[in-house]
């Protein structure tokens, strides 16, 4: 009995040691040599592993820079151009600068212009809840409140205001890796440009319902009337789906379609506020 046991682990013994061998040299032989910048490029990575670049992680964006060798269409928007410099320099290529991004809450639906019409007494997700119904209150298109953006990102970049019941991003903070916009189901988070000083103008609103309605329902909701389109002398604004929509790539930050919305939908943030001349 003693002597059967004995030659049974010898032979499993024999068995993984033959079998250990043949893996290592199909390993040798079907290795694939992976390029030795790909690793100096991750170490000058933030490490984040967000995906607010395209990619699976750092690793990955690492990859896809050394393979591509363009930078124009990789960007780690966590590191930023500071970053990116960086990886040309491993690289030894170019690599042009692009503006600062920020993620941006369109919605303006606070708890006073934004009324609930019913109570929602389900788990607390975002995603859960418009996957039920279209939310608590009579728009449709707006935040449901129950801060998955929060959630989602990893620089504490957004806070949910327990007044106004709406998400309020930190663009000191922000990274632009865009996890916010990600988790929102309704499409209210957009990444846009930080400009100078941060000032940004952009349309707080995304109701795509007819004015009277819209209206209704929140009352600072754009109507789609499309005074701020015409009044813009840089044709930045479109008005479709009975909403109007600012491109911040064209936008001079004049602010005359501020001044002409009749229902305040347009927000014109961070400028300095210009003193009376009598004071």
């Amino acid at each position: 009995m003693t002597t059967t046991i004995i030659w049974t682990i010898a032979i499993l013994t024999l068995l993984g040691v033959v079998l250990a061998v043949v893996l290592y040299l199909v390993a040798a032989k079907f290795r694939v040599e992976e390029d030795s910048r790909i690793d100096d490029v991750e170490k000058v990575l933030p490490g984040a592993n967000c995906g607010g670049c395209g990619n699976a992680g750092c690793r990955a964006f690492a990859k896809s820079c050394v393979e591509t060798m363009d930078l124009d269409r990789n960007f780690c928007p966590v590191g930023g151009n500071g970053t990116m410099k960086k990886v040309a320099a491993v690289l030894g290529i170019e690599v042009r600068e692009k503006a600062p991004m920020v993620a941006v809450v369109r919605c303006n639906g606070s708890c006073e212009n934004r009324p609930k019409v019913n109570d929602y007494g389900g788990y607390a997700s975002c995603r859960v809840k418009a996957a039920l119904y279209s939310g608590d209150t009579g728009c449709p298109f707006g935040c449901l409140g129950c801060g998955d953006c929060v959630a989602a990102c990893q620089f504490g970049a957004i806070r949910m205001n327990p007044d106004t019941g709406l998400p309020e991003v930190d663009q000191d903070k922000c990274t632009a890796c865009g996890a916010c916009v990600r988790a929102c189901p309704k499409n209210i988070i957009e990444l846009r440009n930080k400009c100078p000083r941060g000032m940004r103008v952009f349309v707080s609103c995304v109701n795509k319902d007819k004015g009277a309605v819209a209206r209704k329902a929140c009352k600072v909701a754009c109507i789609g009337c499309g005074k701020c389109a015409k009044v813009c002398p840089h044709g930045a604004i479109t008005v479709e789906d009975n909403v109007a929509y600012i491109d911040f790539t064209k936008c001079k930050l004049c602010k005359k379609c501020v001044a002409e919305c009749p229902t305040g939908a347009i927000h014109a943030v961070n400028f300095p506020v210009l003193k009376n001349k009598e004071e």
